[in-house]
């Protein structure tokens, strides 16, 4: 028996032929033709070339004729709504993937502060003197000069 990888489908995985799509998205199927062509809603092809629908892709064709038909809205607008909802959804991804970093590397920034403060242990203890001497050192003057900058002659 051949060893077979399990197939693994998600709401991405284009199975549907247009048949089915239109009717589990309640549409006729040359208008998901149309919605095609005009990049509305992008299904997978079959190696036929035959168009393959995801639950993804008709999801997107209910959210379609419910602007068309609800709201009113044509195609061209629909197309915009939809590609500004890519865009969002982009957007949002990408926040979230700063936000991630931005965590790390207030951590990582926390973990140095913290090891920044940590006391010294010194690995050999010295002996404290007893007593202390103060000296003191005082330069001895400088002797008068004309010139106010020795390194101008």
């Amino acid at each position: 028996m051949r060893d077979r990888i399990p197939f693994r489908m998600n709401d991405d995985t284009p199975v549907y032929v247009i048949s089915v799509a239109a009717q589990l998205s309640g549409l006729h199927p040359q208008t998901l033709r149309q919605y095609d062509r005009l990049g509305l809603v992008s299904p997978g092809r079959a190696p036929g070339r035959g168009r393959r629908y995801s639950l993804r892709d008709i999801e997107m064709l209910r959210q379609v004729q419910r602007l068309s038909q609800d709201a009113g809205v044509n195609l061209a607008g629909i197309k915009r709504i939809l590609e500004l909802e890519h865009q969002v959804a982009a957007l949002q991804q990408r926040v979230a993937e700063l936000q991630v970093d931005l965590e790390a590397a207030m951590a990582a920034a926390q973990r140095r502060e913290h090891e920044r403060r940590q006391p010294v242990n010194l690995p050999v203890r010295l002996p404290v003197p007893q007593t202390t001497a103060l000296v003191v050192w005082r330069p001895a003057p400088r002797p008068h000069t004309s010139f106010p900058f020795d390194g101008d002659r």
